[in-house]
This record gives structure tokens, C-alpha cells and sequence, in this order.
């Protein structure tokens, strides 16, 4: 009796024993597919996942998750190709607007060389106002174009402080003109930051110029000690909805009719190329908009 006992306490074991085995090889295996999927899902690649595993239900789960792959990878390549293809169609949009308003405004100059009654100087003077704007607009199109197919921006140690100040100086005409007094609150400590200064530049125009915009007659530039900028205006005719697709492409607040909506979405596309972050918060009819780099200066 105790014998047969001893057998079957042997056979329980070895039973138990090739059961933790096989758990074991199971979570090594769905620990493979883990870290495939995720390697799969980060990098450009045909390679599938495969697993050492000869488990059937195992070699199931790797066969299904590579059939998700391919449609997730053939989906990922026709979203890239479909947006290849519009940066291009903007592109060539862009340069074919450029020849016929030149030649509209060649005809323009040679109009204005010529007699013309009150009434035509007033109707000529309208059509050469929204021609510059059109140029203007055509001109924010191609750039937005030009700078998402940027891949890397050259970098160099930057004074962000001294950056601001130049931009700022640059809108003074601007903002007098609009009856706007600027509070500006600029650290003494230097900010230094390796970035593109002419990205930069571009940033804070962009910004300014959707202050102008937007604005109902004040302006508030903040330059911390930490490096963080701050923009915040009156715009009592926005809300939070607006003010949370302020950086969507083409998304413009129905007052700014000579916009292409482009400007905030440059800015954004061009501050995370240099790894920072821009958001905007909406509170109490006050719009604010901040930006800030990381503190790496060295190479």
C-alpha cells in the first residue's frame, strides 16, 4: 500500500513539476510577444513577432497579433502617404498661386500709372489690400508646408531672453498702433537654451501676432527664472473650445479673417522639433499662452 502511495505522490510531483515548467516557458513566452509587440509598435520594420514557444494557444496569440500588425502597419503607411501627398499638394498649390497674383499685381502698378476717376482709385485701392493679403496667407501656407517636412533643426546655444526682447522691440509698431501698452516681466538671471534662433524667432512672432489678433488691448509678456514664457491678453470673444483648437491646423476664431489658422500650428510643429512644449489655458476672458525648452544647453 505504501508503496502504490509513493507512486502517486511521484507521479503528483512530477505532474506539478512539468506544470510549473510549462508556466513557466508560457510567461516566458508571452513575456517575448510583450516585448516584440512593443519593439513592433516603435520602429519601422516587417520583422513579425515570433516566440521560442511550441504551445499551440501560444503560437495562436503570436499569429493573431502579427495579422493586427500588418493592418496597423498597412494603415500607418497610408496615413504617412496620405499626408506626404497633402504637404506636396499644399506645396505646389502654394508655388502655383505665387505666378498669377505676381502677374495681378504687375497689372496693378501699370493700373495705378494710368487716369482713373475717384470711384476706380477707391475700388483699385480695395483689390491691392486683399491681394496682399492673399500673398500673405499664400506666403504662411508654403512656410507651414516647408517646415513640417523638416526633419531636424540645426541647434545652437540660444539667449531666449535676448530673443523675446528683439521680437518684442520688432512689435512695438504693431501693438502702439493698437492702442496695446505691453506689461512686461523679463527675469535678470540669463536663459540660455540649445535651440534653432531662428525657429525660436518664428515662435514668438507667431505668438505676437495671435495676440494682436485676438487681443482686447492689452498684452502681458513673462520671462521666469525657470525659462518658462507666458502670453496673456483680454479676448472676451473666445472660450475654452476655441482656445483648445488654437493649435489645430487651419482652425481660426471668426474675428481673424486674414488668417489661415497656420501661425499657432508653425509654432507648435516647430517647438516640439526642438523637444519643447506650448499649451494654452482659457480663464476668465483672459487667454494665456505658455512655452517652454528644456534646460540642456550643451551639445
Amino acid at each position: 500500500m505504501n508503496k502504490w502511495l509513493w507512486v502517486l505522490v511521484g507521479i503528483m510531483a512530477l505532474t506539478i513539476a512539468a506544470l510549473i515548467i510549462k508556466i513557466i516557458l508560457m510567461q516566458k513566452s508571452v513575456k517575448e510577444i510583450e516585448h516584440a509587440f512593443a519593439d513592433r509598435l516603435m520602429t519601422e520594420t516587417n520583422i513579425l513577432i515570433d516566440v521560442s514557444s511550441n504551445d499551440k494557444y501560444i503560437r495562436s496569440l503570436a499569429t493573431s497579433i502579427n495579422a493586427e500588425l500588418r493592418k496597423l502597419r498597412s494603415e500607418r503607411h497610408r496615413f504617412y502617404q496620405g499626408d506626404v501627398e497633402l504637404r506636396t499638394a499644399i506645396t505646389n498649390i502654394s508655388h502655383d498661386l505665387r505666378t498669377p497674383l505676381t502677374a495681378i499685381c504687375g497689372y496693378l502698378e501699370l493700373l495705378e500709372q494710368e487716369e482713373k476717376s475717384e470711384k476706380i482709385e477707391l475700388y483699385l485701392a480695395h483689390i491691392d489690400n486683399r491681394i496682399e493679403s492673399l500673398k500673405q496667407l499664400t506666403e504662411e501656407l508654403f512656410r507651414y508646408t516647408v517646415i513640417l517636412s523638416q526633419e531636424k533643426l540645426e541647434k545652437e546655444n540660444v539667449d531666449v531672453k535676448a530673443v523675446l526682447e528683439e521680437c518684442l522691440l520688432g512689435f512695438y509698431g504693431a501693438m502702439k498702433g493698437r492702442g496695446i501698452a505691453p506689461e512686461i516681466v523679463i527675469t535678470d538671471k540669463q536663459v540660455t537654451r540649445r535651440l534653432n534662433r531662428s525657429a525660436l524667432v518664428r515662435i514668438f512672432n507667431n505668438i505676437l501676432n495671435n495676440a494682436l489678433k485676438y487681443s482686447d488691448g492689452d498684452l502681458k509678456v513673462c520671462l521666469d527664472d525657470d525659462g518658462r514664457v507666458s502670453f496673456s491678453n483680454t479676448a472676451s470673444g473666445m472660450d475654452e473650445i476655441q482656445v483648445g483648437k488654437l493649435f489645430d491646423r487651419f482652425f481660426t476664431v471668426e474675428s481673424a479673417r486674414d488668417s489661415t489658422g497656420l501661425g499657432l500650428s508653425i509654432a507648435k510643429a516647430l517647438v516640439e522639433q526642438m523637444g519643447g512644449r506650448i499649451w494654452a489655458k482659457y480663464k476668465g476672458e483672459q487667454l494665456y499662452i505658455y512655452l517652454e525648452f528644456p534646460d540642456m544647453i550643451s551639445a
